[in-house]
């Protein structure tokens, strides 16, 4: 990778990470409802998922889906299906103070499961293998995979903790309910550029 092509790409890793997407939307809702400490599998699940779609799509996945258009079908359909189930889940979460007691944020197996019907995540993907790793040899498909690993992590963080101060303005039950049914909209709205793809 020349030194040009890193800086794009880092550039790219950078923006598409931090910006807002099903897993920050879901990352600021966890630190708002259940704090920093116990979002952390969470946030490492998404890292482990991603990093690991990024491999499996650079060493063959993506040749799959050219070969089997009906696989993109399917996975639109999953994205969608999820995606929805998620936003309900989101809306009706509990307060703060109950989340704590009794919620369950996502598990680090959960978030690692949830990148391959995550949309952003498979836009994401595809663009690093397609776009910045033209060879897609083992040794590029890694780099590529481990560069978009170690900038994706801190980027995502920084949700994480924008929830955590948004924790301390839910402690009245109807903020609480307008802030779990806007993310919970933000997160349906997320299923609009895919369900513009033919």
């Amino acid at each position: 990778m020349t030194i040009e092509l890193l800086i794009a790409f880092a550039t790219f890793c950078f923006v598409s990470s931090a910006t807002p997407g099903p897993n920050n939307l879901m990352l600021m809702t966890s630190g708002a409802n259940f704090g920093v400490r116990r979002t952390v599998p969470h946030w490492l699940g998404i890292g482990a998922g991603f990093t690991t779609m990024i491999v499996l799509v650079g060493l063959g996945l993506i040749r799959v889906f050219d070969a089997y258009p009906i696989t993109y079908v399917i996975l639109k359909v999953l994205c969608v299906v999820f995606l929805l189930y998620l936003a309900w889940k989101i809306a009706n979460a509990s307060a703060p103070n109950k989340a704590s007691a009794s919620g369950t944020p996502m598990t680090f197996l959960q978030a690692a499961a949830f990148q391959w019907v995550n949309p952003k995540a498979w836009a994401m993907a595809l663009t690093a293998v397609t776009v910045y790793t033209p060879s897609q040899n083992f040794s590029a498909v890694m780099t590529s995979a481990l560069i978009f690993g170690l900038i994706n992590l801190p980027s995502c963080s920084l949700w994480i903790f924008i929830g955590r101060q948004i924790r301390r303005l839910l402690t009245n039950a109807l903020r609480l309910r307008v802030f779990n049914i806007s993310m919970s909209l933000l997160l349906l709205m997320s299923l609009y550029p895919l369900l513009l793809l033919s």
